[in-house]
């Protein structure tokens, strides 16, 4: 199934899109995310991190690419770039970024995070890092935009339930922060204003 945004209308929306970017309150710490498309043999995808299951809240979820600020020299953009480079193997100079989004908290870990979109061209030799990625999960744009695969209630994560948006593709439902991300980048697309 055909994706109802080409590329180029997602990056012309974003360009003439204004965020709502604060700075991090002081007991929250601030990250970026890369909300990364990739124009594959699918058509128009999005890439995802499977975490590793290491110890810690975000441990074996899915994820987009990203992390916390390392310094306070470097700005919500860089640190998008940097994990992105860091945790999956591109390089922040093949990264076309056409935008961001507001920032969001996250409920349980207290982080302030700001999501960036932007492309990787095809095709890629990616390189996970094997101790934060067990796997990269890429999907058709076209199939996270079908409402089937969208529902919200309780997701059970090591022994508690969490409400939560989710959308699954097979075996793998993306919920939590990554979500609410999505949720709000789809609402953004097809309404011009982010949901939350």
């Amino acid at each position: 199934m055909k994706s109802e945004f080409t590329a180029t209308e997602i990056k012309e929306r974003l360009q003439h899109y204004k965020p709502l970017i604060a700075p991090s309150p002081e007991h929250l710490r601030p990250a970026s995310v890369l909300i990364p498309f990739y124009e594959n043999e699918n058509g128009l995808s999005l890439i995802f991190t499977m975490r590793s299951d290491y110890p810690g809240v975000h441990g074996a979820q899915i994820s987009f690419p990203g992390g916390k600020k390392d310094s306070e020299d470097e700005d919500e953009l860089g640190v998008a770039l940097r994990e992105t480079e860091e945790e999956i193997g591109v390089k922040r100079d093949d990264i076309e970024v056409w935008g961001g989004l507001s920032t969001h908290r996250t409920v349980t870990s207290k982080y302030w995070i700001t999501p960036f979109v932007g492309q990787i061209p095809y095709p890629y030799q990616f390189e996970p890092d094997q101790t934060e990625v067990e796997r990269l999960i890429i999907i058709p744009f076209s199939h996270i935009l079908d409402p089937q695969t969208h529902t919200y209630g309780d997701y059970d994560f090591r022994g508690f339930s969490f409400p939560s948006h989710m959308y699954t593709f097979g075996e793998d439902v993306i919920w939590g922060l990554t979500a609410r991300i999505l949720k709000n980048f789809i609402s953004f697309l097809r309404t011009g204003q982010e949901a939350e």
